[in-house]
């Protein structure tokens, strides 16, 4: 398997046949499993084999060939499949931290996980030094050698800024520090972060893996050291586990993910190169314009801009509220990465809980729209933009 291309693995890695060879990955929605003798028992919970359960929380048949197919594309050791892409994220940063520790994070960061770092990890002892993710500079200044973790997305939600894997993990690991990433919008398809840098990635797989709105759903990829003896046990004590329906829906998303992601964004390079310099927009915010701050950078990592694209309509809200109105293709939702194209105006929906001054600090304005490009036309999507835009 290890010679295999990234598409393969996306369909065939993991896999575990039953005994009737089924074709299809076979759903095992059962929470417990029985053993054939009292010391069989005994003995399984003392230490579980790579294909022995005893709990639907702490491993499953259908859940294991997720991890162990999604680690397989990200070449990472070891996965850990969780209820959702905020419970991933939860997760791996307070299995890795307690009381007295430093971390340094970016600060353009989706509000959920803000909320985590500025709320619930402080409420714990831990103290986070927030920088601006794309300063280089910013990051040494904060690191310091009782920084236990850095934690930023790789690609930021809402307004696309782009960080540099491999130079901030230099960094951190020059203090000790350990790499966790929120790899979303960059997706496994374009990013290898591992590769560059990063020791713990975590993604929604509510999003593109999933790719069509069906389930929410998240995973945490790292080392065997940290899946096992790390994060596990606090992810099977706290009960963020993703259920084994959510576990089979996923694989059948992983079996096009590769396909999609490269479809969405030459469609989302199409329609940034279509929109950059119109009369109505402020800017157009896309990864791999050469207008973008960090062109290089997404060149670098990615060789793509992404599936994300955001807008910055002149004239304020009511100007991109009555953009979103009349768009009739995307549809007005708070979702990503799905097949349909979507539109999102994160000042008074993802991103609403912050304050002015904070939106303003990460670069989101009244203006600002974001947008997840589908599977639809191109062609269909560009005239919807085109004729909505002349409503603004």
């Amino acid at each position: 398997m290890d010679d295999w291309n990234p598409r393969t693995k996306l369909v065939h890695a993991g896999t575990r046949r039953s005994q009737y060879n089924e074709v299809s990955e076979a759903l095992f929605l059962t929470q417990g499993f029985v053993y054939d003798t009292a010391a069989q028992a005994e003995a399984r919970f003392i230490e579980t084999g790579p294909d022995e359960f005893i709990y639907a929380r702490y491993g499953n048949p259908t859940v294991a060939m997720f991890e162990d197919r999604i680690a397989a594309l990200e070449g990472a050791e070891a996965a850990f499949a969780t209820a959702s892409g905020m419970a991933a994220v939860n997760g791996a940063l307070m299995a890795l931290l307690k009381a007295g520790d430093h971390v340094v994070s970016s600060r353009a960061l989706f509000g959920s996980c803000l909320y985590i770092l500025e709320e619930i990890l402080t409420r714990f002892g831990v103290e986070v030094t927030f920088v601006d993710g794309t300063d280089l500079a910013a990051w040494e200044a904060a690191l310091r050698p009782e920084t236990k973790a850095v934690f930023f997305e790789t690609m930021s939600n809402p307004v696309l800024e782009v960080i540099d894997i491999r130079a901030v993990a230099e960094l951190a690991h020059a203090v000790g520090a350990t790499v966790v990433v929120d790899n979303v919008f960059a997706t496994p398809v374009f990013s290898r972060a591992l590769e560059q840098g990063a020791d713990v990635v975590v993604y929604s797989a509510t999003k593109h893996i999933d790719g069509q709105g069906r389930v929410l759903g998240g995973v945490v990829l790292g080392t065997e050291h940290y899946i096992r003896k790390v994060l596990e046990p606090y992810m099977k004590h706290t009960g963020g586990s993703m259920s084994p329906f959510t576990a089979w829906v996923l694989l059948k998303g992983l079996e096009t993910l590769d396909l999609r992601a490269r479809a969405q964004a030459a469609t989302a390079a199409r329609l940034a190169a279509a929109l950059e310099g119109h009369e109505k927009l402020v800017r157009v915010i896309y990864p791999g314009l050469a207008s973008h701050p960090q062109h290089a950078v997404a060149a670098a990592q990615m060789e793509t801009g992404g599936t994300m694209l955001a807008l910055e309509v002149s004239g304020g809200q009511e100007a991109a509220f009555r953009l979103l109105d009349a768009l009739q293709i995307f549809t007005i939702s708070n979702n990503l990465g799905d097949a349909k194209s979507i539109v999102t105006h994160p000042a008074t929906t993802t991103h609403q809980r912050l304050s002015e001054a904070q939106r303003a600090a990460l670069g989101i304005t009244a203006g600002t729209v974001r947008l997840s490009i589908g599977l639809e036309d191109a062609g269909d999507l560009e005239r919807d933009l085109s004729v909505a835009l002349e409503a603004v």
